[in-house]
């Protein structure tokens, strides 16, 4: 085996890995041997967008493709409408499988940004999960016990402060372990939070299919307080936001998320994430670090140039103290930039727009214009910023 491709496993089994089963040694054993795994991850479609915590998993799984495994991502549109109860302090909102569809309709268009969709297989659990008979679900809960789901911290904790408990979320981990057994797994991948389901589905295998199933969790990208980046903590990253939202969002994190951030959420070369680790420690400007995994993060999803305006814009707008929200907003159907500099008060007349023009002295979103017959376009949701020179600035909306 070449050392690239060792350097390749080795990365794959380390990067923002927090624990395998049955051991890293076993799965590095099968990498090595060249067998062609099948791994699969779930996603519940719990909200219409995917966020920086999938994106976790889905270079995981990227780093797999890439070495030549079958990659399945499977949508949890049947046990979405049960409600995972992992990591969670109460129950979760129980919802219609018409709600599910909905928000997983762009699933799969924000997977393709990272892995090839053309490799890559789309399951959806309502197809087998749908046909299960009730004396089946019986067979299938009797190879769990009480104790062993009872004992989950979370359920501790729900019991010892008077939370209710109910049956569907015992029956959860069931029906995702029956998922790894009817795709036949070899591997499943998924944040650490989901270790007890994964665990269940490799019990299941064992029991069922007399099979070896690994499973390898990933580290969680959060917070200071231990809270993960999602939906449940209202401290999501959309990858859909608008680029600069996604920038601003990222420079807003504590210095503290600076390391895991680029570990876990880009696709920096671990000498370069043990190099600004080292820079970390020795006092280095943390913002100038901060703003890099920011500009990493944009370009991965959304690509190098829309990475460059959000920190061009950043700069203009944050570190210069120009905050957006106190922009003058202006609602014109103008759209050549000269009609806009004059609806915007930003020029005295169209010679004067044309003269600021020529002298590079106006931007559109940071971009800037020289062109007088500048078409600025429709504005999107957050309207489009007009920037004449350093300080004055103006917001279209439509």
């Amino acid at each position: 085996m070449s050392s690239d491709k060792n350097a390749k496993i080795k990365e794959v089994l380390e990067r923002g890995v927090e624990n395998i089963y049955p051991s890293k040694s076993a799965l590095e054993k099968v990498l090595k041997s060249g067998k062609k795994l099948i791994i699969y991850h779930g996603i519940d479609p719990t909200g219409p967008t995917l966020h920086l915590g999938h994106l976790v998993q889905l270079l995981k799984l990227k780093q797999f493709q890439d070495l030549g495994h079958k990659i399945i991502i499977l949508i949890g549109d049947f046990t979405a409408t049960i409600g995972d109860p992992s990591d969670q302090d109460s129950a979760r909102k129980i919802l219609s499988r018409k709600q599910v569809l909905q928000n997983a309709k762009d699933y799969k268009s924000q997977i393709s940004k990272i892995l090839d969709s053309q490799k890559t297989t789309f399951e959806y659990n309502s197809k087998w999960l749908d046909k299960l008979k009730f004396e089946a679900i019986i067979k299938l809960s009797a190879q769990f016990t009480a104790q062993q789901t009872l004992a989950r911290s979370m359920f501790k904790k729900r019991m010892a402060e008077g939370k209710d408990l109910y049956v569907n979320e015992f029956l959860y981990p069931v029906f995702q372990a029956y998922d790894s057994v009817v795709l036949d797994v070899d591997l499943e991948i998924g944040g650490n939070d989901q270790m007890f389901n994964m665990l269940a589905g490799r019990s299941l295998m064992k029991k069922m299919k007399k099979k070896e199933k690994y499973v390898l969790t990933t580290r969680l990208l959060e917070d200071p307080t231990g809270k993960k980046m999602g939906k449940t903590t209202n401290n999501m990253v959309a990858l859909n936001d608008d680029p600069k939202g996604i920038y601003a969002k990222v420079m807003s994190w504590p210095d503290s998320m600076i390391v895991p951030g680029f570990e876990t959420a880009t696709n920096v070369s671990l000498a370069e994430v043990f190099q600004i680790k080292k820079d970390l420690q020795a006092s280095k400007n943390p913002k100038k670090l901060k703003m890099l995994l920011a500009y990493n993060i944009v370009k991965l999803y959304h690509g190098t140039p829309a990475a460059i305006a959000a920190e061009e814009h950043f700069k203009q707008v944050f570190e210069e103290k120009l905050n957006p929200d106190e922009m003058p907003v202006f609602k014109t159907k103008a759209r050549n930039i000269v009609d806009v500099l004059l609806a915007t008060k930003l020029a005295t007349s169209k010679s004067d727009a044309r003269r600021l023009i020529a002298q590079g002295a106006v931007r559109v979103d940071t971009r800037i214009i020289k062109d007088e017959h500048y078409d600025i376009g429709a504005a999107d949701r957050d309207g489009i910023v007009i920037q004449k020179g350093k300080r004055h600035f103006a917001k279209v909306v439509r």
